[in-house]
């Protein structure tokens, strides 16, 4: 099992394996398994992707992102500015009802809201807005109502598990309950974690997912 200063520096050799972002920007710290990233970057989207950097580092049982995003003064959008690029975004994704989400900015910091049937879709819609020149932060406030009818959501979980390579389904408990997923049993990383989550919002007619996994390292 790795100790913090391991850990701290595998995800600080991760980030400055990853293209994207400034390395040399962006400080990192390791306590019990649970990294912080601080520092400043120019854009949203670097902050998110060193965040998913570090969640693919063997040992990180937990991110705190205390990164900061501090806009270029000279020539940096207008809010009204990012909502119209936001909206144009979305009407250009396929996979994106963009008439039912509505944009608000706010210094920077963008809120989405509405409903859609699916996470896939909300996960989509927050991709849209993620890499806009301007944005500071984004907050996907968008409700998920399937339209889709509640059947066999169980089995389709856990047969997505089992096709998934970096999955070890026979740890995996799934529990289902109309719309609500409950995940339990072990898993070998963070990472490993968050794909299990993510394989659970792909069925359709799921509205939350309680993740109760346990990463045993």
């Amino acid at each position: 099992m790795k100790n913090d200063t391991q850990l701290q520096t595998d995800v600080m050799a991760e980030l400055k394996w990853r293209p994207g972002f400034d390395a040399a920007h962006i400080g990192v710290a390791a306590k019990d398994g649970v990294i912080t990233l601080s520092g400043q970057v120019t854009h949203y989207a670097e902050k998110a992707a060193a965040e998913d950097s570090a969640k693919g580092v063997y040992g990180v049982k937990g991110i705190a992102n205390d990164i900061e995003v501090d806009l270029p003064g000279v020539g940096t959008p207008t809010d009204q500015d990012i909502v119209e690029a936001a909206l144009s975004a979305m009407k250009w994704a396929t996979d994106v009802p963009a008439d039912k989400v509505k944009v608000v900015v706010k210094k920077g910091w963008v809120t989405l809201e509405g409903t859609l049937d699916s996470q896939y879709q909300k996960d989509a819609a927050g991709r849209c807005v993620r890499y806009l020149m301007g944005v500071a932060s984004v907050s996907n406030h968008i409700v998920i109502k399937p339209s889709v009818n509640w059947t066999d959501v169980k089995t389709k979980i856990e047969d997505a598990f089992r096709r998934h390579a970096d999955l070890e389904a026979r740890r995996i408990t799934v529990f289902t309950h109309e719309g609500e997923v409950t995940l339990s049993g072990n898993v070998s990383s963070y990472s490993e974690s968050a794909q299990a989550v993510a394989a659970a919002w792909g069925a359709p007619g799921v509205t939350s997912v309680s993740n109760n996994l346990v990463i045993a390292l």
